[in-house]
């Protein structure tokens, strides 16, 4: 593998109209969660990728494994439980861009993932492990779980690539600064949005943010800042890559995810930072335009076309 990614991966039930959550009687159901949302967007884009989990032993969890192992990624070490269920989550969205997710994950299947489930030459055979903060917010065996999985790459020269990906429902404020600063430091890559640099560091600019985990540990940080692309820095150069025009914001959930997919593609593909950055900035912005959370991942060719500057983003055909 190429890339190898794990946590939880959950059933989204979305609104079939944007008006409050009450009023809705038809939903369509979607597979999501931030880690396959990267190995799903990988996978379009070409690259071997794999996914360990833990699902439950009911028609969700069948649902996730065929729909994630269909786009083309690895699900041979994820597991099935009968001891818990597979988590679902609902999306209420008003408008485009006021969107709230009402999640139903505690004590799921992923929450029961161990360290000792760890198959440790899988993760190590891979080039990039990527890491975000929702699996150590889980449970405690899944943050045990994580730096297992970190210990693992370290020892077997895989680069590691963080996303906090905070989720304020899962953490307290305290634990969350403890825990995701100690990721950050053993992290090669570290990708926070700006909120997120912002808490960690108690920083406030992309900059001094930046310079602040890169003093802790880290070996690169880029910070994501929306419609304003991402700054990125490794110590030795630093800059900013502007965003691209979006015409039609559709769904800005899966952004994030889809940057990250775009930015390892561009490393994996020998580009430099600022490159990589580029590309994740692209990806980012064709994601938004699609309902979805993996809906609206590109191809590869769709990437290359965005970035030669042939098309805008209602040009390029899916």
């Amino acid at each position: 593998m190429e890339v190898v990614t794990f946590g939880e991966t959950m059933v989204l039930l979305a609104p079939d109209r944007m008006v409050p959550l009450e009023y809705v009687n038809g939903f369509h159901k979607h597979v999501a969660g931030a880690e396959t949302n990267v190995a799903v967007g990988l996978a379009r884009m070409g690259h071997t990728v794999g996914w360990f989990s833990k699902l439950g032993n009911d028609p969700f969890g069948r649902y996730i494994r065929q729909v994630v192992r269909g786009h083309g990624v690895d699900t041979s070490e994820v597991r099935i439980t009968d001891e818990a269920p597979t988590g679902v989550f609902f999306k209420e969205q008003i408008s485009p861009d006021k969107i709230q997710v009402y999640y139903y994950r505690k004590q799921s299947a992923a929450s029961l993932m161990h360290e000792d489930e760890l198959n440790e030459a899988y993760v190590g055979k891979a080039r990039f492990l990527h890491v975000t903060g929702i699996t150590p917010a889980l449970s405690p065996e899944c943050r045990k779980l994580t730096f297992r999985a970190l210990e693992a790459a370290k020892k077997h020269g895989a680069a590691i690539v963080f996303d906090p990906n905070i989720r304020w429902k899962l953490w307290n404020r305290e634990e969350a600064c403890v825990v995701l600063n100690e990721i950050a430091a053993l992290a090669d890559y570290v990708l926070p949005g700006i909120d997120e640099g912002q808490f960690l560091t108690g920083c406030c600019t992309p900059a001094d943010i930046a310079d602040r985990l890169l003093k802790s540990g880290a070996g690169a940080v880029v910070i994501k800042l929306g419609a304003g692309g991402a700054y990125y820095s490794n110590g030795r150069i630093s800059g900013n890559e502007p965003g691209f025009r979006v015409k039609r914001l559709i769904d800005p959930m899966g952004a994030g995810d889809g940057f990250a997919a775009g930015f390892i593609s561009g490393l994996l593909q020998g580009e430099d930072l600022p490159l990589a950055v580029r590309r994740g900035n692209a990806v980012g912005s064709i994601v938004v335009g699609v309902s979805g959370d993996v809906e609206g991942l590109p191809t590869r060719q769709d990437v290359d076309l965005l970035l030669a500057g042939g098309s805008d983003l209602e040009d390029i055909i899916r």
